[in-house]
């Protein structure tokens, strides 16, 4: 649904992080995509990648509330990668090997032009240049 937005893991970082340099950012677009009434949509290598961050930077009281929250929010939807899925983003990960993309990013990519969405609360330069808005640059 193009109404929703794609949250990536510098996103949640963002949001989670009171200490992170686009917390206000986030926390307003947060606000303003409520006003609005959009949704975000996110995927569980999004999730893998957001856990393994905060776990590695120290912030693991975290981990508890974050899984509790999206695994039962109705204002954020997780797509799953199931194997059709996977291989898709195989082919088009090796397609753009020169990239500097993450298998992850590519997922996100693969997500968002499936599901016709231009917005993503990231500050990862790598959506733009995969032809997306990046909200927290």
């Amino acid at each position: 649904m193009a109404n929703e937005i794609f949250v990536d893991t510098s996103g949640f970082y963002a949001i989670l992080v009171k200490s992170d340099d686009r917390h206000r950012t986030a926390v307003r677009h947060l606000r303003e995509a409520r006003r609005r009434r959009r949704r975000f949509v996110t995927s569980d290598y999004v999730l893998d990648e957001t856990a393994t961050l905060l776990k590695a930077r120290g912030l693991r009281h975290l981990l508890p509330a974050f899984f509790e929250k999206l695994l039962g929010s109705q204002v954020c939807r997780i797509e799953w990668t199931d194997p059709d899925r996977f291989h898709e983003v195989q082919a088009f990960f090796l397609k753009h090997i020169d990239q500097d993309w993450s298998f992850t990013d590519c997922i996100s990519f693969a997500l968002m032009k499936e599901l016709t969405l231009r917005d993503a609360l990231t500050k990862d330069r790598h959506f733009e240049s995969a032809g997306f808005v990046a909200l927290l640059k």
